[in-house]
């Protein structure tokens, strides 16, 4: 028989080492396989059932995983991040579209076979948004998750097409086939504003001035930051983000009246973010030298996010406000990482 598993793609990130912890310590819960082009970290492999070095794009290795294993939920985190795709924009299409369209086709193959559905969690990013001017951004307040689809990088344009492609093989795979599908992929995706991770490095995202911040003051190295004092985009702690997945993950089918949510926590400025770092790393030195393309990206971003069909479909509520991530999460933990 086939071993049952949690599938986790882009699992040596921010985000999948979080999830991983979560996973590993809950009972009655399937083992985690990890599928990752760097591998996984080596203090995270004793976490894990199995580490699979590969490519999300090498759909012979995707099909051996169809027969070595029954798959019964799939966490997608695999993707090249908005400032890395927009130096290599179809590099970027084609791991985060084709990627995403080869594991949902496993995803589907794979209920076939189980003879019922598999779930599919899809992080989606803030990205999707393009509002088109600061004054329509300071008059929009919170976004909800049909304004303002109009992404100006290729990153917020795969993750806006990945959301479709997620409903499609949830609701009208094959639609044409003379026989039904019966068994689809359980799509779910979460919208999420900018991460913030005490525990691993920024890797590349927009949104990373903020972690980045925190991360140079506590090792006592100067930063500039490369968006405006007044720069106001939603954030998120890491652990909340990994309880939005799971919470999505485990609600009730019927109570989902979407398949895409947005998600968020708090909206601070850039300048408020240096002053909370300072509060604690006083000695920090924290410049602001805005890129302009890269701001331009961040301002075409909501200032907030409507998460209230999260709320009332499946319980979101984050435990972090803006002075609880600081002085409960990030500001204890990153202070003892760096001693």
């Amino acid at each position: 028989m086939r071993k049952k598993v949690i599938l986790i793609t882009g699992a040596n990130g921010e985000v999948g080492h979080g999830l991983i912890h979560q996973l590993s310590g809950m009972a009655d819960m399937p083992p985690v396989i990890v599928l990752d082009i760097r591998g996984l970290d080596d203090h995270m492999r004793p976490r894990v059932y199995e580490t699979i070095v590969g490519d999300i794009l090498d759909t012979a290795l995707l099909e051996t995983l169809i027969n070595e294993y029954e798959i019964e939920t799939v966490y997608h985190l695999a993707a090249l991040l908005s400032t890395h795709s927009e130096f290599n924009p179809e590099v970027a299409h084609r791991v985060n579209v084709q990627g995403t369209v080869n594991l949902l086709r496993m995803a589907t193959e794979q209920s076939h076979l189980r003879g019922q559905t598999v779930k599919f969690i899809f992080p989606s990013s803030i990205a999707v948004y393009g509002l088109p001017d600061l004054p329509t951004k300071a008059a929009a307040g919170a976004i909800s998750e049909e304004q303002f689809l109009n992404p100006t990088t290729m990153y917020g344009c795969n993750k806006l097409y990945c959301e479709h492609l997620g409903r499609y093989y949830a609701f009208h795979y094959r639609q044409l086939a003379v026989t039904d599908e019966l068994y689809r992929v359980d799509f779910r995706a979460v919208r999420f504003p900018g991460l913030i991770s005490a525990l691993t490095l920024p890797t590349g995202g927009t949104s990373d001035y903020a972690p980045e911040m925190l991360h140079a003051a506590a090792q006592g190295k100067p930063y500039a930051c490369f968006v405006r004092e007044d720069t106001r985009i939603p954030f998120m702690a890491m652990p909340d983000a990994i309880t939005a997945l799971l919470a999505l993950a485990n609600a009730p089918t019927e109570h989902l009246s979407q398949r895409v949510y947005n998600v968020t926590s708090f909206s601070p400025t850039a300048a408020e973010i240096r002053d909370l770092t300072l509060s604690t790393f006083s000695g920090a030195h924290i410049t602001f030298q805005p890129h302009m393309k890269r701001q331009a990206i961040v301002d075409s971003w909501p200032a907030d996010l409507d998460d209230s069909a999260a709320r009332r479909d499946w319980g979101w509520q984050p435990k972090y406000d803006l002075r609880a991530a600081f002085d409960e999460y990030l500001i204890p933990t990153i202070a003892k990482r760096y001693g």
